[in-house]
């Protein structure tokens, strides 16, 4: 090869630089497939053990060398062409592919989906290689009192950034993964908090969308007031380009039908002068109470001023400690997963389990103890044995309407007008996150800052949740389909403060391998 180019890092390479060297001849989708699953190999059940991902897609090279034959004849398809991407372990892929679509849970090993998830098609319909599904927190997060990143089939996902350190979830492969380079891109979802948690914890960009712009057919449930699918990466312009891949309506998830019949084109966002004039408000009862993260949260502020920025400060909700105390979103959830779940195993064309209902889920989970209530910290299905009560009754239904006007009516939209605002911004946090989830609006993290090296690690049960040097994220908030001007608002201050390198990873978790290391000549 005459003058050998210089291959991007893996550890953080953005999908526009893969495509590049794509494009330019200097490795192909079958190298990328071989340096990323190499890489997955040497952290997931070695080395540091992460439990990032679950399995690996076996058709992902014949796959690749598909797609690379088709660039060389007959041109790329887009921007995400020969990409490999991660999606998380509750997105359906077909089943003849080889991978299950599990939540993290035996129950499901085996079972056959009748299709892709519309994400997943549309992903395969841009070029990509879904090249391994994500670990989770088991059932969403849904199945009890159980520490994040933990799943029966994957074990306890851990964080790259301090060891044995909390990931958070439920997307917490996908942050995990993302946070080291184990694969371009990947896809989370988000009932509350999911996506955004783990992207704040690990380092990462993270994307919920409004819910209604992407489809969650295929998607196994929790909520369907709530759920929603979105991107997890490296930067901000990899959640645009993957955010514009999925959007649109389809005709399997009826919500997404009445979403804007316009989807803007999200990389016209990536503009880093889009702060100028722009009204950003900060909700500070949502700050939460460390001071690490507020001081990062008021140099944020600083900057995001800098950059042009109109800043309210503060700029509370009017009913921010009713929104804090209400309980009506976990009545919303209990009752809706039952429903739900049920919902979506009948939907499957096999289950070798025999599970049809949450009543069997239980049970399941108490004839395979062993694998599931894992002595001595996972042993909980609360949640589960919750949720089997309920109906949807009248306290069901006034809670979705309470939900509705906390979150929405007299919440984020009230206190936009009120302000006049444009978005808020504040750091990742329960109840920064709790208002975009119960009102089905946008949110978007970005990282902020790191926690000092001289801080003592809480204690491991079984991870620790606050340790040296981890990672915190900050959020923008808007209204409905307003994930345009978050994107951009994210993108601009990205691009000032370039924080996700000011640390690695700690060095057991880098993976080693690159491009070089997989290519033939």
């Amino acid at each position: 090869m005459q003058n050998s180019p210089s291959f991007p890092d893996l550890y953080e390479a953005s999908i526009a630089e893969l495509i590049n060297g794509l494009e330019q001849g200097h490795f192909t989708s079958v190298d990328l497939v071989k340096a990323y699953i190499a890489r997955i190999s040497e952290v997931n059940n070695e080395g540091p053990s992460l439990h990032a991902v679950l399995e690996t897609n076996p058709q992902a090279l014949m796959q690749a060398a598909a797609l690379d034959k088709e660039r060389k004849e007959r041109g790329s398809r887009g921007p995400l062409h020969g990409i490999p991407l991660l999606l998380k372990d509750n997105i359906a892929t077909l089943h003849e592919e080889g991978m299950n679509t599990t939540a993290g849970s035996y129950a499901l090993v085996g079972s056959v989906v009748p299709r892709d998830a519309t994400v997943a098609a549309k992903l395969r319909d841009a070029g990509v290689i879904c090249i391994g599904k994500a670990t989770c927190s088991e059932w969403a997060s849904y199945r009890g009192n159980v520490p994040s990143g933990f799943c029966g089939r994957g074990g306890q996902g851990t964080n790259p950034y301090y060891p044995n350190a909390d990931p958070s979830g439920s997307s917490s492969g996908s942050g995990i993964a993302m946070a080291i380079g184990l694969a371009a891109g990947s896809l989370g979802s988000e009932t509350t908090g999911s996506i955004v948690c783990p992207s704040s914890r690990c380092n990462i960009v993270g994307m919920k969308p409004t819910v209604g712009l992407t489809s969650r057919a295929g998607v196994i449930p929790l909520s369907h007031t709530q759920d929603c699918v979105g991107p997890m990466c490296r930067t901000v312009a990899d959640v645009a380009i993957i955010l514009q891949a999925i959007a649109g309506p389809d005709p399997l998830d009826e919500i997404t039908l009445s979403q804007p019949k316009e989807i803007p084109d999200y990389s016209k966002a990536l503009d880093p002068n889009a702060l100028k004039g722009v009204r950003l408000g900060c909700p500070r009862l949502f700050q939460g109470k460390n001071t690490d993260v507020i001081s990062a949260y008021n140099i944020a502020i600083e900057t995001l001023g800098e950059l042009g920025a109109e800043i309210v400060d503060p700029a509370d909700f009017d009913n921010a400690t009713e929104l804090m105390a209400s309980q009506d979103e976990t009545v919303v959830l209990q009752t809706e997963f039952k429903v739900d779940i049920k919902k979506y195993l009948d939907g499957l064309v096999e289950i070798p389990t025999g599970v049809k209902c949450l009543a069997d889920l239980i049970q399941f989970n108490i004839d395979h103890a062993d694998k599931e209530l894992v002595e001595p910290y996972w042993t909980s299905q609360t949640c589960f044995i919750e949720s089997e009560k309920t109906s949807m009754d009248g306290r069901y239904f006034a809670a979705l309407a309470a939900d509705e006007e906390l979150g929405r009516t007299k919440g984020i939209d009230a206190t936009l007008k009120k302000f006049n605002l444009d978005a808020f911004v504040v750091p990742v946090g329960q109840f920064a996150f709790k208002s975009a989830a119960i009102a089905g609006y946008p949110i978007i993290s970005v990282p902020l800052g790191f926690h000092p090296d001289d801080i003592q690690p809480s204690g491991a049960e079984p991870t620790h949740y606050l340790a040296p040097g981890m990672p915190f994220g900050l959020c923008f908030i808007g209204t409905a389909y307003t994930e345009y001007q978050l994107i951009s608002y994210a993108y601009a201050y990205e691009q000032r403060t370039q924080t996700r390198l000011k640390r690695l990873a700690y060095a057991a978790a880098i993976p080693k391998t690159q491009l070089k290391d997989v290519m033939t000549n």
